[in-house]
This record gives C-alpha cells, structure tokens and sequence, in this order.
C-alpha cells in the first residue's frame, strides 16, 4: 500500500507492504523501518487524547482511528503554525479560548443541577482538544482573529450551565471577531471526531445574543437598497 505524505512543500511516497491498519499504525511503520526522520504527534492510541489529529485527502481524522486506503494523502492541520511534517502547535487555537473568556467565570451556588441541567451541554464536554474543527473552519483563511467553532462550542458550554452568573459578559466578549462572523458553513461539524457541532452552538449564541440586545452588524449595512433601514424602495 502506498500513501503521500505533505512534508513542509514537497510530497513524498512511501509503499509499506501491510493492509486493514489505521493511519497511525501505518505512519510507525514508515519510522520504525523506512525513514525515522518523519515526525508526527500520537497519544493514547484510541480516540481520546485528540494528539494525532490530521487532515487525509483534505479531511480532518484521527490517525489512531482512521483505516488508511491506498493512496492517501496526508497532510497536518490548517489554520496552526508547522512545527514539521505533521505536527502544528496547537496552542494556537488554545489561545482563543482566553480571548474568548471560555471558562467558567461566576458560579452560583445556590443552585443545584438536574440531570435535564446537565444532558444540555454534556456533549460539549467530551471536546477532546484535537481542535480539526479549528483547521476546518475557512473563516480563519480571512480573518485569523475569528474566536472560532474550537472556542465558541466552549463558550456555549458554559453559558448554559445554569448555575452561570455572568451569562451577560460571556456574550458581550463573543460579538466582535465571533458569532457573527461565522458562516455556518458546517464543516466544523463534520471534522468533529466527537460528534459536537460548533454551527448548533453558534447558532445558539445567535439566539442568545439577540435575547441581550445584540445584532449581526452587517445587518444594517443592507439597508438601503432593501428598505431595511425604514425607508421606502422604489
């Protein structure tokens, strides 16, 4: 079998004679016996630690999970800064979380959660860090100050969390550089090895948004070709 591997600019072709493996078993056997200058991230080996995320025929996966086919070609994440071969530095897309005051920031504790409390953002929660929903976003090719689906579904995460007390500055912080400049393109969605959708949970903050006075800012800049802006087209 024989798979393409994006190395800084140039491809290069390896042929191991093996079949049925996953990406990341095939890419250890490419170390161990062709060529031990080929660098790339692995962790726990089963899904969960989301260090060996990369992209295969323009699509994110994980290597421990996905079964390579003959004539792949692999490539690292988009949107991060290369480190070599396949390994960005994910700290990138981690930053975003502080400029987007991701985190739990005034919990009350006069209240308790219900198990209907906690089901609203338990998906959330199972956000393995592999951030392929960052290198799938095409926001970032445009704007790279974009807070992000990675961000954004984590913002979500606490916002619903009932026992959040300054659900009002969480969304004040998200307006400029956030929900609104996502175009719900849903690609984030499906790069998730995890089944999260980011587009749901930015359409969320939309909704909640509106409930606190804000508005998609290009919204009125349709205005007067359409009669947006109270004035009669003719």
């Amino acid at each position: 079998m024989k798979i393409q591997i994006k190395r800084d600019s140039t491809i290069q072709e390896y042929e191991i004679d093996t079949d049925d493996v996953t990406l990341l078993k095939f890419l250890e056997a490419i170390k161990t016996k062709q060529d031990g200058s080929l660098t790339f991230s692995s962790g726990c080996r089963s899904g969960v630690c989301g260090s060996c995320a990369m992209r295969v025929n323009g699509k994110e996966v994980l290597a421990c999970e996905h079964k390579v086919k003959d004539n792949n070609l692999i490539e690292p994440l988009k949107n991060l800064p290369l480190i070599r071969d396949l390994v960005v530095a994910m700290d990138t897309a981690y930053s975003m979380n502080t400029k987007a005051k991701a985190w739990q920031s005034s919990l009350s504790q006069n209240v308790t959660l219900t198990p209907e409390n906690e089901k609203i953002n338990e998906l959330q929660s199972d956000c393995i860090l592999c951030v392929a929903c960052y290198s799938a976003c095409p926001v970032y090719a445009v704007n790279p100050e974009f807070l992000g689906p990675f961000s954004l579904t984590r913002v979500w995460r606490y916002v619903s969390d009932v026992r959040e007390n300054n659900q009002a500055d969480k969304i004040a912080h998200i307006q400029t550089h956030g929900v609104w400049d996502c175009t719900l393109c849903n690609e984030c969605t499906l790069a998730c090895p995890q089944g999260i959708s980011s587009k749901a949970d930015i359409e969320k903050l939309r909704m909640k948004s509106a409930q606190y006075g804000f508005m998609d800012p290009s919204f009125g800049s349709f205005g007067g070709g359409f009669g947006f802006d109270g004035s009669p087209s003719f």
